[in-house]
């Protein structure tokens, strides 16, 4: 189903819709504010092993996820006063963070090290859709054959198995920059859409 959503005042009915879908263990596609990703509710193990499924990752590929704000991060993660001054600044927007997890995190979500990757997107659509939910929601990039979907009409046709696909408009095309702070220092992993000039 190819809804289309409003990229900065998201209709409440079309938010509604989409956690409907999450609760009952669906997947979606929906706009970030780096690219489009592929995400289902993160405490729904059926829904996370159809997300690998169809994005055709191999089960150790790690995911992150969408949390609404800087607050609910603390639930899934480990955040000293240090680490969370250095998010603050940088929240919301196009960063990834990987963090040591805690026990809220399911395990299937968990990386080797028991760290995770948590986004927080400068976009109304996500922040809408897990505060609507109450939890967070699964982050991956809506890839097809190793290229970044961001027109909806292929994001539509390449992702019928997904329940719900949101259309909020043509998208962009780079990823978020992965920060690592699990160390003494912050580990750039991959240099995406946020700057790190300053970090």
């Amino acid at each position: 189903m190819r809804l289309e959503v409003h990229p900065t005042t998201p209709q409440p009915r079309i938010i509604k819709k989409t956690v409907d879908v999450l609760k009952r263990g669906g997947t979606i596609v929906y706009p970030t504010d780096t690219v489009y990703a592929v995400g289902c509710d993160i405490f729904e193990k059926k829904a996370l092993n159809r997300v690998y499924q169809i994005k055709q990752m191999d089960k150790n590929h790690p995911v992150a996820f969408v949390c609404a704000d800087l607050s609910d991060i603390a639930k899934y993660a480990i955040v000293d006063d240090r680490i969370y001054r250095f998010m603050k600044r940088l929240l919301p927007g196009p960063y990834t963070f990987i963090l040591p997890a805690t026990r809220e995190v399911p395990r299937i979500l968990m990386m080797k090290r028991k760290t995770v990757g948590i986004r927080v997107p400068d976009h109304p659509v996500p922040q809408a859709i897990v505060k609507e939910l109450g939890n967070p929601i699964v982050s991956t990039s809506a890839t097809w054959e190793g290229e970044q979907l961001n027109d909806p009409d292929d994001l539509a046709a390449h992702y019928k198995q997904c329940e719900v696909v949101l259309d909020a408009g043509w998208g962009p095309l780079e990823p978020s920059t992965v920060l690592d702070l699990t160390g003494e220092s912050v580990e750039i992993v991959r240099v995406g859409a946020g700057p790190v000039d300053d970090l």
